[in-house]
């Protein structure tokens, strides 16, 4: 039996407690022990832990803890999350963003004029497009493009990621930049003997129970998990 470990908190607003319990089930049916765990204090010791599934927005990490993530990453546990559970994590932590290979800069608004103060003011409807490299891996095939209506990701990152999809940010009268801005909103990478994967939608329980989003994290965390990237 394959081992998981859940670890969730950090920043409420993403849910880290319902959003990660959606997808318990799915590793328990799919023959994991799942163990799940509210602080990164679990990264000091990931003996026998197979699948590590992310949510943790903002927060902090501590030095041991983060060389605990990285050390096990690197000999082949997989580690995966969406949004800003994995890719706006530990933002003062300059190791977390190399492993992961890409942060959460901003999600642009809507007009100012029609903003109310919400979390809706960045709620924008945007299309997902599944790169060449997604057409044929695991991950992604068999999905078309789909469009979402949340937030969508600015996501500074390098070259070390293999992207299965992207988004694209149009220009607009009251936006600061010149030209269309594409980043990057699914990938993977390998790190070490390791498999990384980032979904980055995932707001809130309703994107995350869309059928494209759903099939995209549940696909992530079977290829990520170490009896995968052994095979």
């Amino acid at each position: 039996m394959a081992n998981a470990l859940v670890v969730r908190g950090g920043w409420e607003g993403h849910r880290p407690i319902e959003a990660t319990s959606l997808f318990v089930p799915f590793l328990t049916d799919n023959g994991f022990d799942v163990r799940i765990s509210d602080s990164t204090a679990a990264y000091l010791d990931l003996s026998g832990v197979d699948l590590v599934v992310q949510c943790v927005t903002m927060s902090t990490i501590t030095r041991e803890e983060l060389a605990g993530l990285r050390s096990a990453v690197a000999a082949g546990t997989g580690f995966t999350g969406w949004h800003g559970g994995i890719a706006d994590s530990f933002r003062a932590s300059a190791d977390y963003l190399q492993l992961v290979g890409g942060q959460f800069a901003t999600h642009p608004s809507r007009e100012p004029g029609e903003c109310r103060g919400g979390e809706t003011d960045n709620f924008l409807r945007h299309s997902v497009e599944i790169t060449d490299l997604g057409r044929e891996h695991p991950i992604t095939a068999g999905l078309a493009d789909f469009d979402l209506r949340t937030e969508q990701y600015w996501v500074l990152h390098d070259d070390l990621i293999d992207v299965l999809a992207t988004t694209t940010h149009p220009v607009r009268p009251w936006h600061p930049w010149h030209r269309p801005i594409t980043s990057p909103a699914i990938w993977t990478r390998q790190w070490g003997a390791g498999r990384i994967v980032v979904t980055t939608p995932g707001h809130s329980l309703d994107v995350l129970e869309d059928p494209n989003v759903r099939t995209v994290i549940e696909r992530g965390m079977l290829w990520a998990s170490r009896t995968a990237s052994a095979s």
